[in-house]
């Protein structure tokens, strides 16, 4: 077909997710972009594939220099991309590639499949129908990073590492709440997966030495907190005097508090 760029989920876990368009994309690839290329191989060979595309690598440290490059092969032919686990440019390369397609007027489509970030959503017991993906949280700064998330209502999702997860869980529960519910998804469809519930004072205690495999963090978003005009302004006036406009710092609090955010704005206003 040429001219399009295929983004190909991979598994998580399992390789039973694999799916027959993976499969049969991986069979017909002539030029495959993958975080990997070692992983790419490991793959195929468990998955019965005998083709032997050209492999390039696409990580993190490369991405923006091989864009254009890929863009151009792309034009000739297929150009699948994989990252190794779950869907290209979620938390992994490929959104430079994406981004530099698009401005070229190359195609750009999926093969859908296994994504950590949404079965780990889905098994957590926590509300799913509007949720945050924030990646992996700073190894520095770390703090000062989950504070403006304090009060986001939705459900966040975050991946962290097994030897981060502790300090990581004590952190959020001292910025979030000690009772807020959370669920640390390990190793999923793996044959040690694990989905521990709790709130993140009970799951900082449990896994306060970490833990083994990958992990997912899920944890319930801020209940909507109860507050008047005047106890809300000076908020709206403390983000704004950190470097906020005072609007964004009125819609902030105001999604907050349930307030009206044009009720705050104007008496920040009056306020100042």
């Amino acid at each position: 077909m040429g001219d399009v760029i295929i983004l190909a989920a991979t598994p998580i876990g399992n390789l039973g997710d694999a799916s027959r368009r993976l499969v049969e994309a991986l069979c017909n690839a002539e030029v495959i972009a993958s975080e990997d290329t070692r992983t790419t191989i490991q793959l195929m060979r468990a998955l019965g594939v005998e083709n032997r595309p050209r492999l390039v690598a696409l990580h993190e440290h490369n991405e923006a220099e091989r864009a254009a490059e890929l863009v151009e092969l792309a034009r000739g032919a297929d150009l699948l991309v994989l990252s190794d686990a779950g869907m290209p440019t979620v938390s992994d390369p490929g959104y430079v590639l994406v981004a530099a397609a698009v401005a070229a007027g190359v195609t750009v489509t999926a093969i859908p499949g296994p994504s950590a970030v949404i079965t780990a959503l889905a098994v957590s017991g926590l509300p799913t129908d509007r949720f945050v993906f924030e990646g992996f949280l700073p190894r520095k700064g770390r703090v000062a990073a989950m504070r403006p998330l304090s009060t986001e209502p939705r459900t966040l999702v975050f991946f962290e590492s097994p030897h981060r997860i502790g300090d990581a869980l004590r952190d959020l529960a001292e910025v979030f709440g000690a009772d807020r519910r959370a669920a640390v998804c390990r190793e999923l469809t793996k044959l040690y997966e694990e989905v521990a519930r709790g709130t993140l004072a009970e799951l900082a205690e449990r896994f306060a030495d970490g833990a083994r495999g990958e992990i997912v963090l899920v944890v319930a978003g801020a209940e909507p907190a109860t507050a008047s005009l005047e106890e809300a302004v000076p908020r709206v006036l403390a983000l704004a005097a950190s470097g906020s406009r005072l609007k964004d710092a009125a819609t902030d609090v105001a999604d907050a508090t349930g307030l009206s955010r044009r009720e705050l704005y104007e008496a920040a206003l009056r306020a100042r």
